[in-house]
């Protein structure tokens, strides 16, 4: 794991090290090198080593020269004769972190000492030798023009990336935008945490969810605690002496511009992005709105992996019992949705309602034997905030596993888009139990006869409506929700007694049939259902 900690020194502002830089393959590979016939005794891995500069040197003690990445060109001419010598001269280059060795031969060494190659193989350094003369410094220039160039191009893409993101913050970008950005540029996926560890945003290929976010708060924690996660690169989002979570970019292929600076960039807008929200929670609202819609729309490539990001997200699936339930009436913040579902000892993923934009959709993950009954309903309520008089919860068949919960969210979908009057003060609370025929229209809602059923029943008062700007469907609805009391299906309609009376003989006459048939009444109840359900 690379962590990078708002306490460390400055660093230069120059591109990763190793990442503009040449390899010792792609050095050996230039006109200059290849004029002197380059043979590669030791190679392998090792010729992967980045150069940071070239040294020409022939000096037995070189080593204490060197920085390290350097490619060292030499004659070998006051180099030591004895095997034991050329073994700690190699040593000392080794240590001193020497990229390449390349001796010429012909002045001072018509052959290779085999003491010099097995030495170089033992600490695995590229050893390269040239059968013929050429003059160093056109090499060095090579070399430098080479690592000049590439450093001024990382450079300029540094300003690139700076400049894109810079921008996104200055335009407000949201979250997941910036998120998705960053992994877009590093090609690698990128996870935004809160302090707490649970996933905020995830952009991460479908394909690897399961792989990559199962148990991934236990695994980021330990990550931060003790490294166990070499290859993550974890920075801080936090200004003003605030900390609000952490960008964390997966292993990926290196960048010009620098993986590091890459994850600053996008730790820095979200960061600006936080300062220009104040204390409101748009993490929580784009990461729970996004994951829930992602689930409700089947946007996912299997439950495993759906379960994996679900988790990382902060709501337990493993050993719960889940409950959908559609809150209408009132619109709770990320926060209030958490204070509801804590006051009944669970958690929630909540999204924007998709009935009205006054409402919110939820998941709602309760401790295994946990009862949502009328009592915890009540103090689940008082959590959401706004006036209870407005409010109507619909709550699916409770279930465990991811499965069973989506199901039970979409009965509370479905259930929430049927009609009902106010039974009493407080909330309105619709549970899928007690509607029998709004769970089996959900159960239903995808086969294609109970579809055509319902265009069937229907298609007379939908044309007629669709032409007419006609209201039919609307008072159809209002006389099935309150069968045998047309005073009040009336006044659910917003018309007068005779205006409705007229409706319902419309109606009737276009859909000929009787409308005090208890079997029709059940078959236009069943077609309006799986209507709603179908649009929703």
């Amino acid at each position: 794991m690379t962590a990078i900690d708002d306490r460390a020194p400055s660093r230069t502002d120059r591109p990763d090290s190793g990442v503009s830089l040449p390899s010792v393959r792609e050095v050996l590979a230039l006109d200059a090198m290849l004029a002197g016939r380059p043979d590669v005794l030791v190679g392998g891995g090792a010729l992967d080593a980045r150069v940071r500069w070239v040294h020409v040197s022939d000096s037995a003690g070189v080593a204490r020269l060197l920085d390290g990445g350097e490619l060292l060109l030499s004659t070998g001419s006051a180099w030591p004769a004895s095997s034991e010598e050329l073994h700690e001269f190699v040593a000392g280059l080794a240590d001193a972190g020497l990229s390449c060795l390349v001796l010429e031969l012909g002045t001072h060494h018509h052959e290779v000492p085999p003491a010099l190659v097995a030495a170089a193989r033992s600490f695995g350094l590229a050893l390269v030798v040239l059968h013929r003369e050429v003059k160093f410094v056109t090499v060095t220039e090579a070399v430098h023009r080479r690592i000049i160039d590439d450093q001024s191009a990382a450079l300029r893409m540094r300003e690139d990336v700076r400049t894109r993101f810079t921008g996104l913050a200055l335009r407000g970008a949201s979250a997941d935008y910036i998120v998705a950005q960053v992994a877009q540029t590093l090609g690698a996926p990128v996870v935004l945490e809160n302090l707490a560890h649970d996933v905020v945003v995830a952009e991460v290929p479908p394909a690897l969810e399961e792989e990559l976010l199962t148990r991934w708060e236990v695994r980021s924690r330990l990550a931060h605690r003790d490294a166990s996660e070499p290859d993550w690169l974890i920075v801080p989002v936090e200004a003003r002496g605030i900390r609000w979570g952490y960008l964390v970019a997966l292993p990926g292929p290196q960048h010009a511009a620098g993986r590091t600076n890459i994850v600053e960039q996008g730790a820095l807008a979200l960061s600006l992005g936080r300062l220009t929200e104040g204390d409101s929670d748009e993490w929580g609202r784009i990461g729970r709105r996004q994951l829930l819609d992602q689930l409700v729309r089947g946007r996912f490539t299997g439950h495993s992996a759906a379960t994996a990001r679900v988790e990382a997200a902060g709501l337990p699936i493993e050993g719960a019992q889940l409950l959908g339930v559609v809150v209408t009436g009132v619109a709770p913040t990320p926060a209030a949705a958490d204070d509801a579902a804590g006051r009944v000892g669970g958690r929630a993923l909540a999204g924007s309602s998709p009935v009205d934009g006054a409402g919110s959709a939820m998941l709602l993950s309760l401790p295994a034997r946990t009862r949502f009954d009328d009592a915890a309903v009540e103090a689940f309520c008082r959590g959401l905030g706004g006036d209870p008089e407005r409010v109507v919860i619909s709550i699916g068949s409770s279930g465990t596993g991811l499965e069973a919960g989506l199901a039970s969210l979409q009965e509370a979908i479905d259930l929430s888009r049927t009609g009902g009057g106010r039974t009493g003060d407080g909330p309105q609370v619709r549970r899928v139990e007690n509607r029998p025929l709004a769970r089996l229209v959900t159960a239903l809602r995808d086969d294609h006869r109970v579809i055509d059923h319902g265009e069937r029943m229907l298609a007379p008062l939908i044309e007629y409506d669709l032409a007419r700007s006609g209201d039919l469907l609307v008072v159809l609805e209002a006389m099935l929700a309150h069968p045998g009391n047309r005073t009040a299906a009336a006044s659910a309609s917003h018309l007068s007694r005779s205006v409705f009376y007229q409706r319902i003989a419309l109606i009737q006459d276009l859909l000929g049939t009787d409308l005090d048939d208890g079997e029709v009444q059940t078959a236009l109840h069943l077609a309006l259902l799986v209507r709603r359900a179908t649009l929703g």
